[in-house]
Parts: C-alpha cells; sequence; structure tokens
C-alpha cells in the first residue's frame, strides 16, 4: 500500500488529502478519481508523487505500447490508469486503436484497498481499454507465487518507500518481478534519513540513478535495473 506521512494541520494540503475527489488532465483525458481519508488514510488520496510520475512518462514519451507494466502501492489508481491510456496503439491525439498492442497494466495494492482502486479504475477508463488494466492484491515478500518472476518491463512505484519495516520486502518484491530487461521508475520525497537508507539497499542490488527532480513539488525520480547498462527506454 503506498504509505507517506501526514501531519495534522490545517491548510490546502490538508484540504485536498480531505476532499472526496480530485481531478486530473493526462493522455488527452480528463480523470477524476474518488478519495476517501477517513475509511483508508494514506492509501486512498493522491500524493504529488505519483502526479510527477504521471507527467514524467508523458512528456517523455515513454513507449508502453505492447508493454507489461506493474504498479505497486497503487492507492487511487492515477498512476495506474494513466499508464494504460498512454499504452494505447496510437500517439496522443490520434483516435487509438484498442487491441492487443496496448499496454498490460497490473495495479496492485494490499486486499484492504482493492474495491476502492478497481472502483477509480473502472471509471476512468474507456469500456475498450478496461481488460488491459487488472486490479490485483499484492503484499509485497507474500504473494509473490500469483506473479510469474520476472514477467515485466516496468515497475512503477509512487511515494512508497517510507515504513522501514517494509524495504526488505519491497525489496524481495521487486527482485521477484525483474528480469534482466525490467525498468523499474520510482518517484518519492525524501522525508527522511531512513528514505535515503533505502536507496542504498536499492543500489547494493540494482544500478540506479536519478532520472528527474520536480523542484516544484520536491519530488524524485529514480530509474534501477539489473546490471550496469545505462540505456535508454
Amino acid at each position: 500500500m503506498a504509505l507517506v506521512p501526514y501531519e495534522e494541520g490545517g491548510g490546502w494540503a490538508a484540504r485536498q488529502l480531505h476532499s472526496p475527489s480530485a481531478t486530473f488532465r493526462f493522455a488527452s483525458r480528463t480523470i477524476r478519481l474518488q478519495q476517501d481519508w477517513r475509511r483508508l488514510g494514506v492509501a486512498a488520496v493522491v500524493w504529488d508523487a505519483a502526479v510527477v510520475l504521471c507527467a514524467y512518462l508523458e512528456m517523455e514519451g515513454i513507449d508502453l505500447r505492447d508493454r507489461s507494466v506493474i504498479e505497486l502501492g497503487a492507492g487511487t489508481g492515477l498512476l495506474g490508469i494513466v499508464v494504460t491510456l498512454l499504452g494505447t496503439k496510437e500517439p496522443a491525439g490520434v483516435r487509438a486503436l484498442y487491441c492487443t498492442c496496448c499496454a498490460r497494466v497490473t495495479i496492485t495494492d494490499r486486499a484492504a484497498a482493492l474495491e476502492f482502486l478497481e472502483s477509480n479504475v473502472q471509471a476512468n477508463l474507456p469500456p475498450e481499454l478496461r481488460p488491459r488494466a487488472v486490479v490485483k492484491e499484492l503484499t509485497w515478500g507474500k504473494d509473490l507465487d500469483n506473479f510469474p518472476p520476472g514477467a515485466f518491463d516496468f515497475v512503477l512505484g509512487a511515494d512508497i518507500v517510507y515504513l522501514e519495516e517494509t524495504f526488505a520486502e519491497l525489496l524481495q518484491t521487486l527482485e521477484h518481478l525483474c528480469s534482466e530487461q525490467t525498468v523499474i521508475l520510482l518517484s518519492c520525497r525524501i522525508r527522511y534519513e531512513r528514505d535515503l537508507k533505502f536507496l542504498k539497499m536499492l543500489r547494493d542490488r540494482f544500478s540506479v540513478y536519478e532520472v528527474h527532480y520536480d523542484s516544484s513539488k520536491d519530488v524524485h525520480i529514480y530509474k534501477a535495473h539489473r546490471g550496469s547498462r545505462k540505456d535508454d527506454f
């Protein structure tokens, strides 16, 4: 589950978190997400790291067509929805041909968040694309037998690096999901020393480097993969 810290208080940020919905514009579509802080807490609100990673994928024009993509700790589902839309056959501005050339997206979180996540995904994807986005339970380090090892081209996560007690299970999950060709993209705000500890742990097992920094939101995007290659997408 996407977990990030929250400090009680007023202000615009707090109002946004407690708002029952949030609206965004990506992939030439308006995406309207339900939020439910009272019932599901941090898993049911949109965080800046997800917005920044969505914008990065769209601005960089990363080709997601015919790729297998999995999102970890999806929360509201914004990132998985945008990836599914961006992974259509035709470029932005051209009527998409929804076919087997589209991205195959698996959107995951813990069991408690799945019903809420599924409702957002179904509400924001056209009927033709809904079969391309599968919502599935994944508790890091525990449900790995339900996912074929090394079967994904991209592994994505937004603000999933927070609780130190989950670091070992997250690394185990990344290692299980990744092949030599898999690209990991993690979007996060570095809030605490323990966040840097996770990056060090990640670098012990993967090649890791920063590919983007949004100074307005203080969000970093890191790319990781097995081996020492530093190629483009």
